[in-house]
Parts: structure tokens; C-alpha cells; sequence
């Protein structure tokens, strides 16, 4: 009798850290999705009243950095509260405002709203690609994180002296590098979850939308760049 007892305590130990794996899973999947309505609000907010359209240089990149790490400090804080999700919330309105400088700009093409619709998909794709792979790929990803967290630096790097050089060759460059390392660590992020890396789903969700925003923003860019139709 014994013995079954303590055949059983391992499985059933087993069953209990999937559960939990699948319920943070659940949880980021479904806050993810929420986040994308303050998102759409503040992109909107941006483009109708123009507020965004004097963040220009130096002063954008201030306001930016300022509010994103202020906003992902507060995030962390409270993670573990009722207050993470409204404070993620208004994080993700906040980046939805700063995205409508760019919006504004692609909208100003003839074909601005396919681009958009474009980046919308593609992005989309990518995720639904690296979601699929998180759940079939067994080998550990961790190793991984030291090496994108290099690159995502290094595109930061870049992206805040290209915003004084104001070289398009350097956007369309930073871009690619951009998509490449995000789409890596959607991947990374989600695998951190289906293997009980990250048990905290405001903390998972802020970054997965973070991959998400950055693949979207620079397939906009790179489309823009490349497909935009002047009247």
C-alpha cells in the first residue's frame, strides 16, 4: 500500500505543474489579448488629436524611454497585486500613443491602411509560428536569453543614434534586426512559460506584448520604407 502511495505523490505532483503551467498560459493569453484594446485606443487617441506629433528627436526619445521604463518598473511592483493588471493596461496605452506618431505617418500613403493591415498580419503570423513551436520544441531554450538580450541592446543602441542620423538605410537595418531577435524571443518567452520558467502572467504577458509591438512596429517601418505609395 505503501508503495502505491508513493508511486502515485510523484504523478500527481507532476499533473499539479502542468495544470499550473496551462493556467499561467491561459491567463497571459487572455490579458494579452486584453492589452491590445488600450493599445488600439491610444494609437487611435494619437493619430485623431495629432498629440504625439511634436515628439520629435531627442524630445520623443526622452518621453519614450522615460514613460516605458517607468511604466515597466511600476509593472514589476505590483505584479503580484490586483493593481498589475490596470498598471499593464496603462502601459499599454501609453505605447499605443507612441506608436500613432508612425501609424500617422504610413496612413499618410495612398496604401497606408494595407500596410498597416499588412504589419497587422504578419505579426500575427509570427506569433501563431512561435506559439506553435513552443509546444512541440523539448529542448531547452534558456540559453538563449543571454544572447537576445545582446541583440535587443545593441537594436536600442542603434535605434536611439539613428533617431539624431536619420538614416533610412540604418531603419530599414534595424528593422530586420528587430524582427529577427523579437521573433527569437517570442519563442524564448513563451517556451520560459510552457516549461514553468515564468509562473507570473502579469510578468509574461508584458513580455510577449513588448516582442509583439517591436515585430509590428518594424514590419511597419520596413514596409513603409519600402511599399509606401505617395499620392
Amino acid at each position: 500500500m505503501t508503495q502505491r502511495i508513493q508511486s502515485i505523490e510523484p504523478r500527481y505532483g507532476y499533473g499539479s505543474e502542468v495544470q499550473e503551467r496551462n493556467k499561467v498560459l491561459r491567463n497571459t493569453y487572455w490579458l494579452l489579448a486584453m492589452s491590445l484594446v488600450p493599445t488600439v485606443l491610444g494609437a487611435w487617441l494619437g493619430v485623431a488629436t495629432g498629440i504625439t506629433q511634436s515628439l520629435t528627436g531627442g524630445l520623443g526619445m526622452i518621453v519614450f524611454l522615460g514613460g516605458a521604463f517607468g511604466f515597466m518598473y511600476a509593472i514589476e511592483k505590483t505584479k503580484n497585486s490586483a493593481t498589475g493588471v490596470p498598471v499593464l493596461l496603462g502601459f499599454t496605452f501609453f505605447m499605443g500613443l507612441m506608436l500613432s506618431r508612425m501609424i500617422a505617418m504610413v496612413l499618410g500613403f495612398k496604401n497606408g491602411s494595407d500596410l498597416i493591415m499588412t504589419a497587422f498580419g504578419g505579426t500575427a503570423g509570427v506569433f501563431f509560428v512561435m506559439a506553435s513551436l513552443s509546444s512541440v520544441i523539448k529542448r531547452d531554450l534558456s540559453g538563449m536569453g543571454k544572447w537576445l538580450f545582446v541583440g535587443a541592446l545593441a537594436i536600442m543602441v542603434g535605434g536611439i543614434i539613428n533617431v539624431f542620423v536619420g538614416s533610412t538605410a540604418g531603419m530599414m537595418v534595424i528593422s530586420m534586426m528587430a524582427i529577427g531577435v523579437f521573433s527569437a524571443y517570442m519563442l524564448y518567452d513563451l517556451k520560459q512559460i510552457v516549461d514553468g520558467g515564468e509562473t507570473n502572467y502579469i510578468s509574461a504577458t508584458l513580455a510577449l506584448y513588448l516582442d509583439i509591438i517591436n515585430v509590428f512596429q518594424s514590419l511597419l517601418a520596413l514596409l513603409g520604407i519600402l511599399g509606401g505609395e505617395r499620392d
